[in-house]
């Protein structure tokens, strides 16, 4: 009674002030009329209380999340179940999920009565536009009365969490250069014959299917010879995000770091669905084996919470690169980088690596003047060119790009590379 004394609304705290009000004025004026209303108005806040109070009431609650991981823009349903256990029909009910101020405001609502051992559902939906990892809940509800005089508040301690994952953008299918290295019987690749010369043949053995047999090996070995179905090659990846925060411009979702967090994303995507061995590395320290780790649902939840780093340095992300490196394809998504820096990723092209850099001027997130701009221009150019004279097929990025429409320059062969380069290196002569 203590406690649902102390949950009186305004409306309740109303009608106690009028009854006393009622009382002390029946009393100065003689008034038995008066005091009979002041005490109709004194019992029904008072009889509100003791009914709340009283009520006890067995509820248990599920919520569930569809989807449990929604892109950044996108919406995700929020289903809360309400059941109650005992035998007595609940009053009013206001049910309010508690969340965070990147999801939204805090839905409400009322269920006027639950009846006994019954359950009902109701459902909301969130919207975030910033990557991250959002606790949904507790839910509080509140039991009041009829009249709404009288209010307790009650929790749920269970807490759900939504991760809001990076866009990813599809990409189109673009042969890469160094998608074959390294050599392991337990990881086999099947991969296409593209001619009688390019087939990767063994000996004849028992059993084996004689449309398999590759007459032009017979002839040169003098055994029957059949072509494989499988090489002991695997494709193996290297997706290196730059975090250094003033390499970025821009702010919230439209700023440049993340856009380079969504092309993270996509290319992980999309190299793990075209079967390569992946691997995730970061300037703030994050090295994941995305084969080990639980394959893309790792790799958007860890770019889930990626973030800045105030402090960085290309060489330290170079050396993070290279402690576990053999070779294969290396493809870097870099903010503004220094010539200087740009001639330290020379140092990924050890082991035989491929290395394809996305290039993202920064400097185009934001507005300049025109002298400005031309410096910025130049500059970005004579990185472009040092990284092409690193080692590095360099894709330029500016705001506005689309990376499903850059994709297929990380595959264009190396007289691209140099019909570009020659370009950067007029421009930044200029």
């Amino acid at each position: 009674m203590r406690e649902a004394m102390r949950g009186m609304t305004t409306r309740g705290r109303s009608f106690l002030a009028a009854a006393a009000a009622a009382a002390i004025s029946a009393v100065i004026l003689g008034e038995r009329d008066l005091l009979r209303v002041a005490i109709l108005l004194a019992a029904l806040p008072l009889l509100a209380a003791a009914y709340v109070g009283r009520s006890r009431y067995k509820l248990a609650c599920t919520r569930s999340l569809e989807p449990g991981r929604a892109p950044v823009g996108s919406s995700a349903r929020v289903i809360l179940r309400l059941q109650n256990m005992s035998r007595l029909p609940t009053g009013t009910l206001l049910l309010e999920d508690r969340l965070p101020y990147a999801l939204g405001s805090r839905p409400r609502v009322v269920l006027e009565r639950l009846g006994a051992h019954t359950a009902s559902s109701v459902a909301y939906t969130v919207r975030a536009d910033v990557r991250g990892r959002y606790p949904v809940g507790p839910l509080v509800i509140r039991l009041t009365d009829p009249f709404g005089l009288c209010e307790l508040t009650r929790s749920f301690p269970s807490v759900d969490r939504l991760t809001v994952i990076p866009q990813v953008v599809p990409l189109p299918s673009v042969r890469l250069a160094g998608e074959y290295a390294g050599t392991g019987d337990s990881r086999a690749r099947s991969v296409a014959v593209h001619g009688e010369d390019d087939a990767a043949t063994r000996e004849y053995r028992r059993g084996d299917d004689l449309r398999r047999v590759h007459w032009r090996s017979t002839a040169r070995t003098g055994e029957l010879m059949v072509r494989r179905e499988e090489q002991p090659w695997e494709s193996r990846a290297t997706v290196v995000l730059d975090t250094r925060q003033h390499a970025h411009r821009g702010e919230g979702p439209t700023s440049s770091f993340e856009w380079a967090v969504s092309a993270t994303a996509s290319i992980a995507v999309h190299l793990r669905q075209a079967g390569y061995k992946l691997r995730l590395v970061t300037g703030t320290g994050i090295d994941l084996d995305a084969t080990e780790a639980g394959g893309e649902g790792a790799i958007l939840d860890t770019l889930a919470d990626v973030k800045l780093s105030p402090t960085g340095d290309i060489s330290v992300l170079v050396d993070a690169v290279r402690r576990r490196s053999d070779g294969g394809l290396v493809i870097g998504l870099f903010g503004a980088l220094s010539v200087a820096e740009a001639e330290v990723l020379s140092g990924l092209r050890g082991n035989g690596a491929t290395c394809i850099g996305f290039a993202v001027d920064s400097s185009t997130w934001v507005n300049m003047t025109a002298p400005d701009r031309q410096e910025a221009d130049r500059q970005h150019a004579a990185t472009s060119l040092a990284l092409v004279r690193s080692g590095w097929r360099s894709v330029p990025v500016t705001h506005g790009d689309s990376l499903a429409a850059l994709w297929p320059a990380a595959g264009r062969g190396s007289q691209g590379f140099a019909y570009r380069a020659a370009m950067a290196e007029t421009v930044a002569g200029m």
